[in-house]
């Protein structure tokens, strides 16, 4: 296919997927990642600005995400959000872990790799169908976030210490991270409050953020590390700013308004082509075992505490805490490339993360949403208006 008719294509698919989100009522990131993976299995191929898209388009939802989190709530809840995240990873890597080695019989790296891979919780998924469902402004859903934090912050850790050989650029990765988030914390609020920018079409406040979440996707990639942890904790220590006053709050607005048009819509679609599924047919069993290990042992890592600590959203934390999507591929992808897995085994990883992603939340939405979500939906705009307000 020529080159020169993907981008309309990927544009028609960003369109269908957002008309078919409306007239079902599910989340538009799960029709996004099916979408793309019946084009990618009938023949549309990735290109190398569809993957950078894709990439910054992580890197905005984590950041976005971070925003979201009442930073107040998230110290009062720190246990809470700690033993559901702890265990949301542990439990997951562990099972994951114990079937591919010893009943698989894979390689202890292949093994390690596919913990990994299956223990994440997707921040961009939970982030946007919280989001799109209004609970991103209720405790229910900051504890989530907070919790899905944790997760993946555990799966980072892991792999980093596991098979990440930290360089020189890795030093400087976790230095200029370290210096651009307390320099931009410091003074961003003059930034996004400067009078002269304000309502200005160029929008210099966006392109202020835009540039920053780059540094950390190039020095990320300098130092074989992850933009996704940088950029939310970002996101985390500016959440206040973004609710002080209402010029901070419509920069918020505008940027997802920016990033939900075309760049995050890329980011789920390229995730759905990774998926192979004549690679996965031939790998068939092993494909639903590992989904159902990692589904169960989420659920008896979860789902405990939840019912404890959201006794009114247990079912539906515990079911978005069971999706995966951006670590999860990260670390197949890292796997497949370092050559500590083979292909079939990555589109297998690839496909049980893709699964996850959709399964859990599909489920999530359907018949577990809490009971006053749809007081949220209903007033929905009315809380956007105030928000700009």
């Amino acid at each position: 296919m020529s080159a020169d008719y993907i981008p309309l294509i990927v544009g028609g698919l960003v369109l269908i997927a957002s008309l078919i989100s409306l007239r079902v009522g599910l989340s538009v990131a799960i029709i996004e990642i099916l979408l793309g993976a019946i084009s990618g299995n009938i023949g549309l191929g990735t290109e190398d600005w569809m993957m950078y898209l894709a990439t910054f388009g992580g890197i905005i939802l984590t950041f976005l995400a971070g925003t979201e989190i009442d930073t107040k709530m998230m110290r009062e809840n720190f246990k809470e959000s700690f033993l559901i995240g702890s265990f949301s990873f542990f439990a997951p890597f562990v099972g994951v872990f114990l079937y591919t080695f010893y009943v698989a019989q894979w390689s202890l790296q292949a093994s390690m790799i596919a913990g990994c891979a299956l223990s994440t919780t997707s921040l961009a998924v939970v982030y946007s169908v919280l989001v799109e469902t209004g609970l991103s402004k209720t405790e229910i859903g900051k504890k989530i976030m907070s919790a899905t934090f944790v997760t993946d912050m555990g799966t980072a850790l892991a792999l980093s210490i596991l098979f990440i050989k930290p360089n020189l650029f890795t030093l400087l990765f976790v230095v200029v991270s370290a210096v651009l988030i307390a320099l931009v914390y410091r003074y961003s609020l003059a930034v996004l409050r400067n009078p002269r920018w304000a309502d200005k079409v160029i929008e210099p406040e966006i392109k202020f953020i835009f540039l920053v979440l780059l540094a950390f996707i190039y020095f990320a990639k300098l130092g074989d590390g992850q933009a996704v942890l940088p950029a939310f904790v970002l996101g985390l220590l500016m959440s206040k700013h973004f609710k002080e006053q209402r010029k901070t709050v419509a920069v918020r607005n505008k940027l997802r308004t920016v990033a939900y048009a075309i760049v995050t819509p890329v980011f789920f679609i390229v995730g759905g082509m990774k998926i192979s599924f004549p690679l996965i047919l031939s790998a068939l069993g092993l494909f639903i075992i590992l989904f159902a290990v990692k589904i169960i042992t989420k659920f008896a890592g979860v789902w405990f505490f939840a019912k404890k600590y959201i006794p009114h959203g247990s079912m539906y934390t515990t079911l978005l805490m069971s999706t995966g999507l951006t670590f999860g591929t990260i670390s197949s992808l890292y796997g497949y490339q370092a050559g500590l897995i083979n292909q079939i085994q990555y589109s297998v990883l690839v496909g049980v993360v893709v699964a996850s992603a959709v399964i859990p939340t599909f489920i999530a939405q359907k018949w577990f949403m809490p009971h006053h979500t749809e007081d949220i939906i209903e007033n929905g705009d009315a809380i956007q208006q105030a928000d700009s307000n």
